[in-house]
């Protein structure tokens, strides 16, 4: 969804929750305000969102197991049946689907929405694991991320001879080819994790090609600011060093705010003087956070947003909720999706 576009030159979604809830009983909004240098102009534009849908390969691959694997909790794990999947983020439920192995998924975690699982039952609780509610649909292989938990929940999955596979979080665009790989080997099915790679490699490198900043490297680029947004509760955060966003503004030709003024951590309590120093000429948001917010003129009305550069020129980046930080086979689209909105017909 595109809020403000940038005429001129100038983000793993269950680590990101993990990070955020840690964040959150510390969040304060900040008061004050500051005025920093002027940006690229803008223009207006609103266009309706994309169908929430994953693209599968063209051939539904038949696994090949059993297969041993290394699980990124230091275990190795022998799966001997991928019939019953169930993947524990989002992001994992999506290179499943896109592998074409959608149709043996018997479960999906609060973070899935994509339009093809929305019918499998949830068996997170907020975002924890419910391991009777993973157990009673007799799943033949889990697969998680170091995030996954409670540490309980895992155990009782294991103790009950279910192969647990953790697969490492992809934090960056060069992160997502082995992490497809590894979804593949352990359902089976590596020659499609390989033409899945192969697909999403190309994917993005034709959006970068496009990127008008890297025709033109002497000029200027956007400085971004990653901020989440949770209205209901008065949670307003900027991104910093480790919020996953800082490898998706490079590929853009931005410069991740949070990160270049000197934020360290993942998450930091939004307050002026913080937006002051980011000096943000856009802002990157999630389109949920946006609308709890009440759209962009409730975001404006946040302490110190107003009198940033992007503020005052109502320049912000909505991306979804469900794709921003998946780094997976939709991160061609994502990365599209920023682009436009940066730099709209520039070329």
């Amino acid at each position: 969804m595109v809020h403000r576009q940038l005429a001129a030159s100038p983000r793993r979604a269950a680590r990101l929750v993990g990070a955020l809830f840690a964040v959150v009983a510390l969040a304060v909004a900040g008061t004050g305000c500051g005025r920093a240098a002027e940006g690229p102009t803008a223009k207006s534009a609103e266009t309706p969102p994309s169908a929430d849908r994953v693209e599968p390969l063209d051939t539904v691959p038949a696994p090949r197991l059993p297969a041993t694997v290394p699980s990124a909790d230091g275990r190795r794990v022998t799966v001997a049946s991928a019939d019953r999947i169930v993947p524990l983020t989002g992001s994992l439920s999506e290179v499943v689907f896109t592998l074409g192995l959608g149709e043996r998924v018997v479960a999906r975690d609060v973070t899935t929405t994509f339009e093809q699982a929305a019918k499998l039952p949830v068996v997170t609780r907020a975002h924890d694991v419910s391991a009777e509610s993973v157990l009673s649909l007799r799943p033949t292989v889990v697969l998680a991320d170091p995030a996954t938990g409670p540490a309980e929940a895992i155990d009782q999955i294991r103790d009950a001879g279910v192969p647990l596979v953790v697969l490492e979080p992809a934090k960056s665009l060069a992160d997502i080819g082995p992490r497809i790989d590894a979804v593949a080997a352990a359902l089976g099915v590596p020659d499609a994790g390989t033409r899945l790679r192969e697909r999403t490699e190309e994917r993005i490198a034709a959006v970068r090609k496009g990127i008008p900043a890297q025709r033109s490297p002497g000029a200027d680029r956007p400085r971004v600011a990653f901020v989440y947004l949770r209205g209901s509760a008065a949670v307003y955060l900027l991104g910093g060093r480790d919020s996953g966003v800082s490898s998706l503004l490079e590929a853009a030709g931005a410069v991740d705010a949070g990160k270049e003024s000197g934020l360290t951590k993942d998450f930091t309590p939004l307050t002026s003087e913080a937006l002051v120093k980011a000096a943000p000429d856009a802002l990157l948001v999630m389109a949920k956070g946006l609308a709890s917010v009440g759209g962009t003129d409730g975001l404006l009305k946040v302490p110190g947003i107003a009198e940033t550069p992007a503020g005052l020129d109502r320049r912000v980046v909505s991306i979804d909720d469900g794709t921003l930080l998946a780094y997976g086979p939709r991160t061609d689209q994502v990365l599209a999706s920023l682009v436009a909105q940066l730099y709209g017909g520039a070329r």
